[in-house]
């Protein structure tokens, strides 16, 4: 203990140090990689020859490659941050996303579209978990909730910045480009961060570390793991399946001007009231001192934003634009849900379960889309609708559900160890 007190002691103090303000930036890139394609996806398929039905089919086909491979980056990464640090990982998947995303920008084919959409979900994989675990691990208990949620609010405003980038170039190749020389230019930022005192100590110590399998190989501790991913799978529908295809929902509702509703618009806008959500969920629960309390709160409103959504029949345009962005603060619980998952486990696997957790919630999206598509065409005859209120109600319930069988864990203690 008394190395650890030394190296406590070295810890940065200040909410803004270098920790913070890498991981902040890493993390706006790797979210302007993530939704990007969801701004560029009808331009993009339409380049490709692909017309109709077919883009809304085609556009699943690519996001459920994109979220494999984050589904997959998640356990290579979580792994590889508990073993070789967090630093390492923070290096390693922005090199990969930032040379996926320029190879995106060359594509001619579905084919290759595909392959390296699931190439940078690997790479995109490594970012929010590793960044989150070191600034969690960096600084004081008191302070920790401050620092995930600068983290978070700063890297989900890279969705506002991928939409006002296409704006400007209208080119969908260009956009990728720009977040591959964004990432590039960040790595040389990275290169005066240090590893977490906290890590340094279990490093030395003689302790298995990122043993993804002990998380199946105690009750206890898998369903706290699995608890700790359902609280975030609503966030992914409702981006990734109500605001993605928010054209096609806007048709569905009648709203004036409906053939005018851009998804990268609407992304947008939702990720522009996430950045407020994000702030307002951990400044409240840096208040009241509690993660869990404001949590419920968060995924009430949330369940409540998406019946609103799908039952606005007849607004305007304008007015369906500012449901998203409401949507978007309705989903601001994202950095508790990673901060919570974070404290949840101990250092010799944080950085498994940091990385893991908030991937298979993206990596889920696929099956989720597979449910909604289910309940979409041999339920409800092609009812998105319906299909959307009956996949949200579920999600949420589930969410509650398994949010009510996690700790509290805003006054924990983060130095110790999981025992195998």
């Amino acid at each position: 203990m008394k190395l650890f007190s030394k190296l406590q002691a070295k810890e940065p103090k200040s909410i803004l140090n270098a920790a913070v303000i890498v991981a902040a930036l890493g993390y706006f890139v790797d979210i302007y990689d993530l939704l990007l394609f969801g701004i560029v996806r009808t331009d993009s398929l339409k380049d490709l020859g692909i017309t109709g039905d077919a883009i809304r089919n085609q556009g699943e086909y690519l996001i459920s490659m994109q979220m494999f491979g984050m589904l997959f980056g998640g356990i290579l990464w979580g792994i590889l941050g508990d073993k070789k640090g967090r630093i390492s990982v923070l290096f390693g998947s922005i090199l990969i996303y930032s040379v996926a995303n320029i190879a995106n920008g060359m594509v001619d084919t579905i084919g290759a579209y595909a392959f390296w959409r699931l190439i940078a979900g690997i790479g995109l994989a490594g970012e929010l978990g590793a960044g989150i675990t070191l600034v969690a691990e960096s600084l004081p208990k008191e302070k920790r909730g401050y620092g995930t949620m600068i983290v978070a609010s700063v890297g989900v405003s890279g969705a506002v910045a991928a939409y006002i980038i296409y704006e400007i170039f209208q080119d969908w190749r260009l956009c990728y480009y720009a977040g591959g020389v964004l990432g590039i230019l960040l790595l040389f930022l990275r290169i005066s961060i240090t590893e977490s005192g906290i890590f340094k100590r279990v490093q030395e110590e003689n302790e298995k570390k990122g043993d993804f399998l002990s998380l199946f190989t105690n009750r206890k501790r898998f369903f706290k793991y699995i608890n700790c991913i359902l609280i975030g799978m609503p966030l992914w529908f409702l981006v990734g399946v109500l605001i993605t295809f928010s054209p096609e929902f806007a048709k569905a509702l009648n709203i004036a001007q409906a053939e005018t509703i851009e998804a990268g618009k609407a992304i947008a806008f939702c990720y522009a009231g996430l950045v407020f959500g994000d702030i307002a969920s951990g400044l409240l629960s840096q208040l009241l001192k509690s993660r869990k309390k404001v949590m419920y709160w968060f995924l009430a409103f949330n369940l409540v934003m998406v019946f609103v959504y799908l039952n606005v029949a007849g607004i305007s345009a304008n007015v369906f634009y500012f449901l998203c962005l409401l949507m978007g603060v309705s989903v601001g619980y994202w950095v508790l849900f990673v901060t919570i998952a974070a404290e949840q486990f101990g250092t010799n696997i944080r950085a498994t379960v940091t990385t893991t957790a908030p991937n298979f919630v993206r990596g889920s999206l696929p099956l989720i889309i597979l449910i909604y598509s289910y309940f979409r065409d041999s339920i409800f005859d092609g009812d998105i609708i319906k299909s959307g209120m009956v996949v949200g109600s579920l999600l949420s319930i589930i969410s509650l559900l398994a949010l009510s069988q996690l700790k509290e864990t805003f006054h924990k203690d983060l130095d110790y160890s999981e025992k195998a």
